[in-house]
């Protein structure tokens, strides 16, 4: 099967065009950037640093907490800065394709919006981190080659959608945490402000890309859930940097990653982090109970 021969997504998409319209800010000067940060104020909420619920956050000194709030910062959004860039390209490269051609309009407006989201979070972590965290190694999984064209299409889409869903847990919750400084929350209540929309956009696309492969080849689900389930895993595992435990004088970096990830409170913190994305992806058929055992 040809790539020309997926179907083209049909979506209904004017209420989200006319949000994204209505909703439009210019964020190069809505942000009422600081000189410096105040030196006592987290920059990430508390119960979402990797370490949170471990023995290993309490036996640091106030100093490395604060730190590491400030360093796993700067590591949140330089994820997300890199994961917008490689969203941007795979949509980019689709945007006047053929499959694509009705819902480009509102493709338009997310390279747009996701342009300026790299340019906002770029700019918190030179202001006051003074870098950004390179880019992390890609998930290995054994190659999707042999998928049809179809479902590696939705492999495309859905590494954007769980991307887009983990992300907005954090930029959710920080939105409205008053211990963070201003700019952190705004910067948060803004990203979640737009994420709600791709979020929703996401899900839609998902599902027909699915139904196509669906009614192309069912067997090809189990793989798929497995390579979702996987990449849910990978996607967590980029929050645990060695570099910015290392960053806010923590020794033992690898160990102490190794530690936080099998702790029974941070694998507690990833199921309420990817419950909503779990519970879809149950619905549309593809969750990890499909899994061949």
């Amino acid at each position: 099967m040809a790539v020309r021969d997926i179907r083209p997504i049909e979506l209904e998409l004017d209420r989200l065009e006319q949000m994204a319209e209505s909703g439009y800010y210019n964020p190069y000067t809505m942000f009422d950037w600081p000189d410096a940060i105040e030196p006592d104020k987290p920059w990430m909420s508390e119960s979402l640093t990797t370490l949170a619920g471990t023995p290993m956050w309490d036996e640091l000194t106030r100093e490395q907490q604060l730190a590491l709030t400030r360093y796993e910062a700067v590591n949140f959004f330089s994820l997300n800065i890199h994961g917008i860039r490689e969203l941007m390209s795979e949509v980019v490269m689709r945007i006047h394709e053929r499959v694509y051609a009705n819902v480009s309009e509102f493709l338009h407006h997310f390279i747009g919006e996701e342009n300026e989201h790299m340019w906002f979070f770029a700019q918190f972590c030179l202001r006051y981190g003074g870098k950004l965290y390179p880019a992390q190694p890609t998930l290995q999984v054994e190659s999707t080659d042999h998928l049809s064209p179809v479902a590696k299409e939705l492999i495309v889409f859905a590494r954007i959608l769980i991307f887009e869903e983990i992300v907005d847990y954090y930029n959710a919750h920080m939105a409205t945490d008053e211990s963070l400084p201003p700019i952190a929350r705004e910067i948060n209540r803004v990203h979640h402000q737009d994420e709600s929309r791709h979020v929703a956009f996401g899900r839609m696309i998902f599902q027909d890309l699915l139904k196509q492969v669906t009614e192309r080849d069912p067997a090809e689900l189990p793989v798929l859930a497995e390579y979702l389930e996987n990449y849910l895993q990978y996607s967590i595992g980029t929050l645990y940097n060695p570099a910015a435990y290392r960053d806010a004088g923590i020794p033992d970096a690898l160990a102490l990653r190794r530690r936080a990830l099998e702790h029974p409170a941070r694998l507690k913190a990833h199921d309420d982090v990817l419950k909503r994305t779990r519970k879809f992806l149950t619905k549309v058929g593809v969750g990890r109970e499909t899994i061949p055992s």
